[in-house]
């Protein structure tokens, strides 16, 4: 049998990554050649240009792609990130873990992932504006309410999803609440949304923590990132009983063996926006903080912060991924070998936001609304469903919990393609 080749257009150390960990998966379960490779690469792509008129009155164009990886379970879903170091390569990767993702809570998505080569804190909030209304418009042939249903990610906003939505709808003709998710309450945003992924972090924290026998009471927990996903573990973990010890932003960590104040370092972030001179504790790197003697570690930001260099210096009991792809294909290895740290990957520990942007898509489709209670209620319920198979196939085959992960996700994506057939 020939190999095919596949285009170097999303060559990247991100995508390689996850190309990695899906051979790994692949060769786990024995999926079948004629398989692999229409399971593994991205359906399609988006490369758009994006013209915007600035504050000053000149004209600056930047770029933004869409990467939609899987049709097959259904329209595909995934963020859109507004950062100044996207990559198409790291946006397929991160349509990959989606794929995963969606059909390891049994959503019937596939995955997607968008971004925009922008640093938005240089952009004014009329700026920000023309910008999003633009990325909207040019992707408006390639996506739709059943096709595919963009989201907030780092550096956009429920705002955002408003302005989104509202250039659809006008394309449209009529108001289509589904086409994203992550909006404002008041445009069919669903209640939790904002905090889904922040409260599923820390739902799983706590249950894995009662599997290995440790007092939520007694933890301590460090948060590298302090954006909408870490304060809101933060804040649940607190709830639970848990003492928050450090958390950080890109300017600065914060330490305080006492436990952090949370509410006030959100009060603080909400005025000053960082972290940088918060007097709630003394200051430490990044790279100390993930050092950092601990119960339990989330890193909440950036991928690959957790490399072969510093893996054999962590000591954290529970490693919790509320980030995507926070630990390099080696450095899991060096876990592995370690045993001492049990891992919540990211596929499963994540997955909070997503499913929150499912009911979200449901709700605007029925047009019928639930409460907060309600939502969080089928919220976890989903998660207890995706951990119980993810500790099943673990148990079953001896996997680490990543492989158990990623295993039921790719499998269920191949599972579809190949009762789908080939078209002609």
């Amino acid at each position: 049998m020939s190999k095919v080749i596949i285009s170097s257009l999303y060559d990247s150390p991100v995508f390689k990554m996850a190309c990695r960990q899906f051979d790994q998966a692949a060769d786990a379960i024995s999926l079948p050649e004629t398989l692999r490779d229409r399971t593994k690469y991205p359906r399609r792509c988006f490369a758009v240009s994006l013209p915007i008129q600035r504050d000053d009155g000149s004209v600056t164009v930047f770029e933004g792609y869409r990467v939609q990886h899987n049709l097959s379970t259904g329209p595909s879903k995934g963020g859109i990130r507004f950062h100044q170091k996207v990559t198409i390569g790291e946006v397929a990767a991160l349509s990959m873990w989606m794929s995963w993702k969606c059909s390891l809570a049994g959503l019937p998505y596939g995955g997607a992932k968008g971004g925009v080569i922008v640093n938005p804190t240089q952009l004014s909030d009329f700026e920000l504006e023309r910008l999003a209304r633009r990325y909207m418009q040019e992707l408006i042939p390639f996506i739709g309410p059943d096709t595919d249903v963009p989201a907030p990610d780092m550096g956009t906003n429920e705002k955002m999803m408003g302005w989104m939505m509202d250039t659809y709808s006008n394309h449209v003709g009529h108001i289509s609440p589904a086409i994203v998710t992550g909006k404002p309450i008041a445009l069919g945003g669903s209640q939790g949304r904002r905090e889904a992924t922040g409260a599923g972090v820390a739902y799983l924290v706590k249950a894995y923590l009662a599997d290995f026998k440790i007092s939520i009471e007694q933890a301590t927990v460090a948060i590298q990132g302090f954006g909408n996903v870490g304060s809101e573990a933060a804040l649940a973990l607190v709830e639970y009983g848990a003492k928050v010890i450090v958390i950080s932003d890109y300017t600065v960590g914060i330490s305080n063996a006492q436990g952090i104040d949370i509410r006030k370092a959100l009060q603080y972030i909400s005025t000053q926006r960082v972290l940088k001179d918060f007097e709630g504790g003394d200051e430490i790197s990044n790279e100390e903080l993930l050092e950092l003697d601990c119960t339990v570690l989330i890193p909440a930001a950036l991928d690959r912060v957790i490399t072969p260099e510093n893996a054999p210096k962590l000591r954290c009991r529970v490693l919790a991924e509320a980030a995507n792809g926070p630990t390099t294909y080696r450095a899991d290895k060096v876990l592995e070998k370690r045993g001492d740290i049990e891992v919540i990957p990211d596929v499963i520990c994540n997955a909070g936001g997503v499913t929150v942007s499912y009911f979200e898509w449901l709700q605007n489709k029925q047009n019928y609304y639930w409460d907060k209670e309600e939502v969080m209620a089928k919220l976890f319920k989903i998660l207890d469903k995706a951990k119980h198979a993810v500790e099943a196939q673990k148990s079953r085959f001896g996997f680490s919990r990543r492989l158990a992960a990623q295993t039921l996700g790719i499998q269920r994506v191949a599972d579809a393609k190949e009762s789908r057939g080939l078209f002609p």
